[in-house]
Formats: C-alpha cells, sequence, structure tokens
C-alpha cells in the first residue's frame, strides 16, 4: 500500500503568480541562465526601445554599463513617448507598474499603437524586472518626469512624480539577479554586433553605447546613412565582388519587404535575416521565400538567355551570394521567446513574390550585372558536377563514407565522445612521440602530413580530392558537406597540437580555416581546441621546468639568478614521450585553449583576408599588423 505521502490529488498542485513562475523556471523565457541570458534581458529593453523608432517616435538610443562588485548594469534610453503613468481602472495600478509586474500585457497586441514591433509576447519588461536584482524605471512624457523602483519582479516603491521636463522617453536601469546568472555580465562583443546591425537596419537611427566596467571609459556611436546598403558593403568590406549591390525596398498588404544582395568571388553563401529587427539565425518562411524568388529570377533569365540549356540548382546560385533581407510586418509568428524562427505561412509567397518580380526586371535592364550572376551560377554548377564525380569516387574508395578508419590514426580504446580525445599531431615525429606519451584509453593520435590545403581558396573537387582532409574526416566521422552530421563526432575534444613556430602556427590556421568553413558547428559546440606546448625547457642543477611564455621564463631567470640552461623549442618533435605528456597532454596540468567564435563577423573577415585570393588586402593587413608580432621564428 502506498504511503499517504504518494498521494496525486489537490493538495500537490502548487500555483506561482506573477515573477515567481519566470524565476523558477527562467530559460522558458530567455532561453539560459549562462552570459547568454543575461545579455538576453538587455536585449528585451533595447528592443522596446527600437519599437519606439520603428513606430516613428525615437530618434536616439543610449545604453550605458557600469558594474559593481557581484555583476554588470545597463542602462537603456530613448527619446520616444514614454511607457504610460496613467491608472489602469482595471487593475488600480499604473500603466507602468502593469507592464513590468504582469504577463502577457501591452500596447503590442494589437496593431493601434504599435504596427510592427519586435516584442509581439507582453512579456519583455516582466521577465527582465522578474530576472533583476533591481530595475529602476524612469519616465519623460507630456511635461513631467517619473520614476518608480521594482526588486526581482515586484513594486519597491509606488509612482513618483519628480518633477516638470521638456524631455519625453523612457530610461530603464537594471542589474541580472547574481541569484539567477551566476556570472552576470554583458558581452561586449555580441552586443555591439546587435547595435551595428540595429543602426543599418534603421537608417538615421543614432545608437550610442557608454560602457564604464573593467576601470575604462568606451564610447561608441552606431549611425547609418543608407541603412542596409552599409549594412552590405560593411559584410563584404574584405572580399572581392562580382557585382553591384542590388537593393530593393517594397511595402506590399501592410508588409514591408527590403532586401539587399551582391555576388562575391567565394564558395560560400551568407545570408542575415530579420524581422521587425530582430535576427531569425534558424531562418524560416521569408528566407525559404527570398531562395525562392532568386532562383526563380536566375534559372529564368537563362532559360530566356542560354543557348546550351543550362540547368542550374538552387545551391548554385546561392555560391558566392551575400544578401541582407528584412521584413517589417504585423503580428508575426515566432516560435519561441527568443525569436529565432518566423513561421507565418504567408510571408513565403510575399517576399517571394516580391525578390522575384523585382530581379526579373532588373536583370532584363542591367544584361552585364545578370551575366555576372549567371556566370558565376554556371561556374558553380561546374564545379559541384565536379565535385559530385569526386565524391563518388571517393565513395567508391571508401574515404568519406567507410567504416574502417584511417590506417594513420591511432585510435583509443574509449567510445564514448564524451571522454574522448582526438590530437591532431603535425609530422611523423611529434605523433611517433604523442603515441607513445598518450593516455590510450582516451586520447587518439592523428598525425597528418605538411600543410593541409587551403580550404578558403580551393574548389570542392580539390577538397574531396585531398587525401589529408580525407583522413580528417574519416577520423572524426562527422561527414562533410551535405552528409555533415555534428552529432556524430567520435570526439567532443578535437586538439590541434603544432610546433610553436611560423610553419606551426600556419598550419594551425589551415586547420582552423577549414573547421571554421565546413565544420563550423563543432567550433560553435565547444569541440575544438588548440594545445599549447611549451617554448622553454629549463634547466637548473637537477631542477627542471617547462615555460610556456616568455614572462614565464623571465621569472625562472630571476628565481635561480640567471644561473640555468634554456632549450628553445622549435618542434613538438623535440620532446621525447614523456616531455610531452607531462607538458601538453597530460589533463592535470597541460594548457587547452578552447576555440570560441564570439565575434563571428570578424573571424570571417580574418579568414577571408589571411587565406583568401586577394592578395593586396593580405599584404595590407600584414604590413599594418607586423608590429604586433611578439616573436617571429626565424
Amino acid at each position: 500500500m502506498q504511503e499517504e505521502a504518494d498521494e496525486y490529488n489537490a493538495s500537490k498542485i502548487i500555483v506561482l503568480q506573477g515573477p515567481q513562475g519566470i524565476r523558477k523556471r527562467p530559460a522558458m523565457y530567455i532561453g539560459s541562465t549562462s552570459s547568454a541570458g543575461s545579455l538576453h534581458l538587455l536585449f528585451e529593453v533595447l528592443d522596446n526601445a527600437v519599437d519606439e523608432a520603428l513606430a516613428g517616435y525615437a530618434k536616439n538610443i543610449s545604453i550605458h554599463l557600469t558594474q559593481d562588485e557581484t555583476g554588470d548594469i545597463a542602462e537603456v534610453s530613448d527619446d520616444g513617448r514614454g511607457i504610460p503613468v496613467d491608472v489602469m481602472p482595471k487593475f488600480n495600478k499604473s500603466a507602468l507598474e502593469v507592464i513590468m509586474t504582469t504577463l502577457h500585457k501591452g500596447a503590442k497586441f494589437n496593431n493601434d499603437t504599435y504596427k510592427i514591433s519586435g516584442g509581439l509576447h507582453g512579456v519583455g519588461l516582466t521577465v527582465v524586472n522578474a530576472l533583476s536584482e533591481f530595475t529602476n524605471v524612469y519616465v519623460a512624457k507630456d511635461g513631467k518626469s517619473y520614476k518608480q523602483a521594482f526588486s526581482r519582479g515586484a513594486p519597491t516603491t509606488d509612482l513618483e512624480l519628480l518633477g516638470e521636463t521638456q524631455a519625453n522617453g523612457t530610461t530603464v536601469r537594471f542589474k541580472p539577479d547574481p541569484e539567477i546568472f551566476p556570472a552576470p555580465r554583458f558581452d561586449s562583443a555580441q552586443l555591439k554586433d546587435r547595435l551595428r546591425y540595429l543602426s543599418f537596419l534603421n537608417p538615421r537611427l543614432k545608437i550610442k553605447l557608454t560602457d564604464d566596467r573593467f576601470s575604462s571609459h568606451e564610447e561608441e556611436t552606431f549611425f547609418s546613412e543608407k541603412g542596409m546598403e552599409d549594412f552590405l558593403r560593411y559584410i563584404n568590406r574584405e572580399q572581392q565582388s562580382v557585382t553591384n549591390i542590388i537593393h530593393e525596398r517594397r511595402q506590399e498588404n501592410g508588409m514591408v519587404v527590403e532586401f539587399a544582395l551582391q555576388y562575391v568571388n567565394s564558395y560560400d553563401e551568407r545570408l542575415e535575416a530579420f524581422v521587425n529587427n530582430i535576427r531569425t539565425a534558424e531562418g524560416g518562411t521569408h528566407v525559404i521565400g527570398f531562395h525562392s524568388g532568386l532562383s526563380r529570377a536566375i534559372v529564368n533569365y537563362l532559360s530566356k538567355n542560354s543557348k546550351n540549356g543550362v540547368k542550374v540548382t538552387g545551391d548554385d546560385v546561392r555560391e558566392g551570394l551575400v544578401a541582407i533581407l528584412s521584413v517589417l510586418m504585423p503580428n508575426p509568428e515566432f516560435e519561441g521567446q527568443t525569436k529565432e524562427k518566423l513561421g507565418n505561412s504567408v510571408v513565403k509567397s510575399i517576399v517571394e513574390s516580391t525578390v522575384y518580380s523585382f530581379l526579373s526586371r532588373y536583370f532584363e535592364e542591367h544584361p552585364a550585372e545578370a551575366r555576372s550572376v549567371t556566370e558565376k551560377a554556371i561556374g558553380a554548377m561546374n564545379a559541384r558536377e565536379s565535385a559530385r564525380r569526386a565524391r563518388e569516387l571517393a565513395r567508391k574508395k571508401n574515404i568519406f563514407e567507410s567504416a574502417v578508419l584511417p590506417g594513420k590514426l591511432a585510435d583509443c580504446i574509449e567510445d564514448d565522445p564524451e571522454r574522448t580525445e582526438l590530437f591532431i599531431v603535425e609530422g611523423k615525429s611529434a605523433g611517433g612521440s604523442s603515441k607513445e606519451g598518450r593516455d590510450k584509453q582516451i586520447q587518439a593520435i592523428l598525425p597528418l602530413r605538411g600543410k593541409i590545403l587551403n580550404v578558403e581558396k580551393a574548389s570542392e573537387e580539390k577538397i574531396f580530392d585531398s587525401a589529408e582532409l580525407n583522413v580528417l574526416v574519416t577520423a572524426l566521422g562527422t561527414g562533410i558537406r551535405e552528409t555533415f552530421n555534428p552529432e556524430k563526432t567520435r570526439y567532443k575534444k578535437i586538439v590541434i597540437m603544432s610546433d610553436a613556430d611560423v610553419d606551426g602556427e600556419h598550419i594551425r590556421t589551415l586547420l582552423l580555416t577549414f573547421f571554421y568553413r565546413y565544420m563550423k558547428k563543432l567550433i560553435e559546440s565547444g569541440y575544438v581546441y588548440i594545445a599549447q606546448p611549451p617554448l622553454y625547457k629549463v634547466t637548473s642543477g637537477k631542477s627542471v621546468n617547462y615555460c610556456y611564455t616568455d614572462e614565464e621564463l623571465e621569472e625562472r631567470r630571476k628565481e635561480y639568478d640567471g644561473k640555468m640552461d634554456v632549450q628553445r623549442y622549435k618542434g613538438l618533435g623535440e620532446m621525447n614521450a614523456e616531455q610531452l605528456w607531462d607538458t601538453t597532454m597530460n589533463p592535470s596540468n597541460r594548457i587547452l585553449k578552447r576555440v570560441a567564435i564570439s565575434d563571428a563577423e570578424r573571424a570571417n573577415s580574418l579568414f577571408a583576408i589571411l587565406m583568401g585570393v586577394d592578395v593586396h588586402k593580405r599584404r595590407k593587413f600584414l604590413e599594418e599588423h607586423s608590429g604586433d608580432v611578439k616573436f617571429l621564428d626565424v
């Protein structure tokens, strides 16, 4: 017989009121309680200010970041209409207090006050308030200024009249709650990225960021005169263009569709898509419509103007495409509060029709541009066919799809990817030492011969024909291109272990370029690392130490009063198995650097400069940054 305590009845039902439910399950509203979650709170406040700009009332937004001993503090101000402060009879409270403490309320459920907005669920400021240690709201409206304070979702003061003012707008100052967020910090790179694209998407909106954290003072203003065209020029600033910028903005059925596109000398597509200023990283119906309209326009132009019966595909017409798509619409249906994917079915046909009709006319009126676009697509088609033939050959040879691991791979015993590590090692000698010194239970060794192919400048045909890349992909087990699946990786620690010299740095860059362009998800998932072998072996009498930086070497020099022998390691092959294990592979004392993409825009630009085809831009970059080099092995 079950105990009475195990009975399931009405007494077991718990009702969480107001902010309690948000604080109990914060990830439901903001995705996570990591640093990304605290930044999401800032974005919620920022989106409300941008909505005032979209409605035509705000022209200036300012963000001020400070910090105290336990975390960051943000203040967001706009010069819009100001949050209403009059009393709502149903609640017997001011509209401001209702907005800050009640879920699913606001002026965005109808299309009167905000015809277009990013905040649609009526939870943004309520969630910010509930998950903040404190929230202070200042409102300037109708000649008067007001203030009300809150803490963890509840008001701590009544609405207070401060005095008279000639200004209008809203200021929200808040601090993410350390009880919810273990490290309440705002990531500067991600914040600047968002402010930058918001300024591009809202021409002539001035956004000022002031950062007074970290005992420094930094100011940056984000402003664009030409909007989307400036956005595209910024993205393509390090790329070699194939066409001019093609730009269109059209309003139809209460919806604004705007896009800008340009083809560059690259093999990849880059599409930035937005709905009501919200970046939709996972795409949606608007992206499907854009791709469809673009493909139809190019395919139809080719069918009318080509005598060879060329048949390009959607993938062909997107090679080298860089595009920005922005849709402004009432009542978008996002998937989830984080709004990363659009679901409205009607949007697909409207965007497709807009893109197709404009590009069809544009190509007829600009035959030179049309020729550049179609030649790019035909080149991609030819490369695709060559790559297909190479893939068929590869499959016949059991290179990528083979269950047989490459012979040069010294695999580990463990088969749980959560525990296994793959060390990608340069050269035979280092490969031999690492194989002898490793922990065979969890550590696998893959020695590569020389420098791998530079995929930034290579066609798919060459990539599939590369023996070293074949070995690497097969060892990882993820597949590549259309067969790529990061969940199939055989190792969740992929460690690049190269020599601490110029050649080693080059090999590391080539491998990172390959991972970034073809297996980016492995980096985003935190699976890719860089090993840091020591630079020096220091011997003083019977004492042996390893130094990983010049600063450590100087400390040892002072410690031993200069009475020591120093060996500079140029290659991993100079260390025996025991030394390599002790310094670089032993989990208890090694140094591994996880590869992260906190600034994807910067990473994309650097790979294009350093590894791409434009020699002039690379030379210019090297000349400008030559003074930053601290050690150059000649």
